[in-house]
C-alpha cells in the first residue's frame, strides 16, 4: 500500500470508504471534491498498488487544508475558499478501511501531514476527533482544545468531538 495524490476519479472510492468508516458523521460528495479542488496538496489517497505497480483498490483517504486556527468547518459545511492568512494546516478528515488498519499507513500520512504542515510555514496542526480517536491523535502529540464557543459547532459532529491541536516543533 502507499499514499498518493488524490484525483477526481477517486471520490467515489473516498465517499464509499467515509459512509462505511464515518457512518455517524455523513458529509455530501460535494465536501472532499470541495477540499480536493481548493487544496490538492492536502489530499491523498492509500492505494493497495499491485506488484506491476498499477494502482489497486483504494483502502483509505486524507483531507487536509491550511485553514484558522479554532475555527474547525462544521461537520458536512463547504468552506469556499483557503484563508489568505492560514494559522493551522486542518487535517478534515482521516479514514482507513478496517484491511488497512495495523499496516503503518496511518502512521505514515500524519508524519507526511506534520512534515507538509511545518513546510508550509504552519506553526500547528489541528483537526476534530471523532470515532474514539482521541488516544490515537495524543499519540502524536495533539492535545485536546476546550473553547466553550466552540461547543455548538462541535455539537454537528456529536457530544464526543473534541477540537485537538499539535504544535509543528512539537515531540
Amino acid at each position: 500500500m502507499r499514499w498518493r495524490a488524490m484525483t477526481t476519479a477517486d471520490l467515489a472510492a473516498v465517499d464509499a470508504i467515509a459512509a462505511k468508516v464515518h457512518p455517524f458523521y455523513p458529509e455530501d460528495a460535494s465536501v472532499p471534491a470541495e477540499r480536493l479542488e481548493l487544496y490538492p496538496d492536502g489530499c491523498r489517497v492509500l492505494d493497495a498498488a499491485r506488484r506491476d505497480g498499477i494502482g489497486g483498490a483504494i483502502s483509505g483517504y486524507v483531507v487536509s487544508h491550511p485553514w484558522h486556527l479554532g475555527q474547525p468547518p462544521p461537520l458536512n459545511a463547504l468552506i469556499g475558499r483557503l484563508p489568505e492568512r492560514a494559522s493551522t494546516y486542518y487535517i478534515h478528515d482521516l479514514a482507513l478501511l478496517p484491511e488497512a488498519r495495523g499496516s503503518g499507513a496511518a502512521d505514515a500520512i500524519v508524519r507526511q501531514l506534520l512534515r507538509h504542515a511545518a513546510e508550509s510555514g504552519l506553526g500547528t496542526v489541528s483537526l476534530v476527533a471523532v470515532n474514539d480517536s482521541v488516544r490515537f491523535w495524543q499519540s502524536y502529540g495533539f492535545d485536546i482544545v476546550d473553547l466553550p464557543e466552540l461547543r455548538p459547532k462541535l455539537s454537528s459532529y456529536d457530544s464526543r468531538a473534541r477540537l485537538m491541536v499539535r504544535e509543528v516543533g512539537a515531540a
